[in-house]
Formats: C-alpha cells, sequence, structure tokens
C-alpha cells in the first residue's frame, strides 16, 4: 500500500497535465505514492516522466459517468493509497504541500479533510489566498465558499471517501461545485483543517472547462441549495447563493429569472453586490464580461 494517491483527472490537455504531475514527483517526501492520470473521454496516453523511487504513475480511463466529478471517483475506485489527493490537471503543487500535508493528518489524525491555501496565477500577476482560519466549520463553509481552499489542495483518508463521506457527487450537474458539495459534507461530519500557506498554483486565465458556463452554473448552485437544506438557517448564507445563481441567470440571457432570484437574496441579504450586478446586467446597464475581467484581476471569482 501506497502512503499516498493522487489522482489527476484529464481531457485532451497534456501539456497542462504533464506539468500537474511532475509538480507531485518533484515534491520532497520520504512518502512512497502513486499517480492516477484519469483520462477522460481522450485516449490514454501517459507522458515521459523522470518517477522518483517509491513512486509509480498510471493511467485509466474514466469508466464512470463522463466529467470531473465521474473521473475523480475513477481514480478513488483505483486508489491504493492510505490518503487520496485531488489535482486538477492545469494546476500545479508547490514545493512543501505533500509534507505539509502528512505532517497536518499525522497531528490531526482525525481530520476529514486537509486543504493549503493557494496562489491563483492569472497569467501577468500571482495573488495568494488564505483560509480565514486552520480549522474550519460547517457554518463557515455555509456562511462563505472559502475559494482559497481549492480542490487541488484538498487531501482525504481513502476510508473516510469510500466511508462515511462517500465520494464525489456525480449528480451535480456538469460536476459544478463538487469541491464545495464534498467540503459541506465533510464539514458537517467533522474535522476540515487547512495548512494556510499557498502551496497550490491555480491557472485562472481562461483555460478552465468551466469557464463562462453560467447557464450550468444557475443549475448546479439550485441543486446544492436543495441537497444542504442548512443553507437556509442562516439568512446571509442562503442570500449568497441566491444572489451567485441570479448573477449565472443574468450572465446567461435569462433576465427576468435573475431578477426573482436577485430579489430573492436581497431580501435575505440586502448588501449582496453579486445580487445587485445580476439586475444591472440583466437590465444591460453592465456587461459579464467587464465584471468577471475585474474579479479575476483581484484574484477572486463569481
Amino acid at each position: 500500500m501506497h502512503e499516498v494517491s493522487v489522482v489527476v483527472p484529464t481531457h485532451n490537455r497534456p501539456a497542462f497535465m504533464k506539468s500537474a504531475v511532475e509538480s507531485v514527483l518533484t515534491q520532497e517526501t520520504d512518502a512512497t505514492g502513486e499517480v492516477i492520470i484519469v483520462f477522460d473521454a481522450c485516449p490514454i496516453e501517459v507522458p515521459e516522466l523522470d518517477i522518483p523511487a517509491g513512486w509509480t504513475v498510471r493511467g485509466i480511463a474514466n469508466s464512470r459517468s463522463r466529467g470531473l466529478a465521474g473521473a475523480r471517483n475513477s481514480g478513488i475506485d483505483a486508489a491504493t493509497g492510505r490518503l487520496v489527493a485531488f489535482l486538477d490537471d492545469d494546476d500545479e503543487w508547490l514545493p512543501g504541500k505533500l509534507a505539509a500535508q502528512l505532517r497536518r493528518f499525522a497531528e490531526v489524525p482525525a481530520a476529514m479533510v486537509v486543504g493549503t491555501a493557494m496562489l491563483v496565477d492569472d497569467g501577468s500577476s500571482r495573488i495568494e489566498r488564505r483560509a480565514p482560519a486552520e480549522e474550519l466549520t460547517h457554518e463557515d463553509f455555509l456562511r462563505n465558499r472559502i475559494p482559497g481552499v481549492h480542490s487541488s489542495s484538498l487531501m482525504f483518508r481513502r476510508e473516510v471517501l469510500q466511508g462515511d463521506l462517500g465520494l464525489i457527487d456525480e449528480e451535480l450537474p456538469r460536476s459544478y461545485g463538487e469541491d464545495y458539495d464534498i467540503l459541506l459534507r465533510a464539514s458537517a461530519l467533522g474535522v476540515v483543517t487547512v495548512v494556510n500557506e499557498p502551496l497550490v498554483k491555480v491557472l485562472w486565465n481562461g483555460q478552465s472547462y468551466y469557464f463562462g458556463q453560467w447557464a450550468s452554473y444557475a443549475e448546479a448552485l439550485q441543486y446544492l441549495l436543495a441537497k444542504h437544506p442548512d443553507f437556509s438557517r442562516i439568512p446571509r448564507a442562503h442570500g449568497r447563493i441566491q444572489a451567485q445563481v441570479a448573477f449565472a441567470l443574468a450572465a446567461s440571457d435569462q433576465g427576468p429569472a435573475a431578477r426573482e432570484w436577485a430579489w430573492r437574496a436581497l431580501r435575505n441579504a440586502p448588501t449582496q453586490v453579486k445580487a445587485m450586478l445580476a439586475i444591472a446586467i440583466s437590465r444591460g446597464l453592465v456587461r459579464t464580461e467587464t465584471v468577471t475581467r475585474v474579479v479575476q484581476k483581484l484574484g477572486r471569482g463569481i
């Protein structure tokens, strides 16, 4: 058995994927591990790599539902490590990431998940994004997605993923928000802890398969609201997700529905800027592209 299995889903991005895998193989650690590259609806083509002693790299096909959730789960099914870590094919681990998380699991062996902070790279600038605390509660995640804790930073005990916590939700529309969903579920069950250093580099320069998929965002966010009724206990948290739905609907030219969701959001959270922006976009007062360009320059997302 390996100490850690790193699951890297990929779809027709060989250069990005190779860099992602190399960022794992160059981690300085005594731990043994495996990288499982899950090829989603594309040929299995494992790149030539310098593989350190104690590590293996293999490619498998996504045997579950098409998309990120199914690909992650195919990797989890194939994993042999005590711990399972995620890495998207367009992101990279920074030096020290693996060793820091292994230390944290040794310190908090009952943790449901260990994440790290991240470094956002938009091609012209880099911005650090950290979590508000090293230990995060379920209410923390209801109130805020805490985007500094990115999916490419997450590490779980395999027995938890295959047990009480469960696998990635393959019912989520286009797999959007699958990382937020599992963090909500994990924080409801136990400890979520973060090594609050930027140890993952996340590219934000339009290469994401999710970029601009506004109608799918709206559908997935509504799914998450229905799945996690705890949002309704906290009006500001409920309003935050409603505002995101409104923005996504406005950006996908569904003006009347966008305004309906925006007013719901403002009743729960009167200062929700995304709801106000949704109304403005739906009335043609501002362009979606202008808003997203500004927030991305700040290392943030909608």
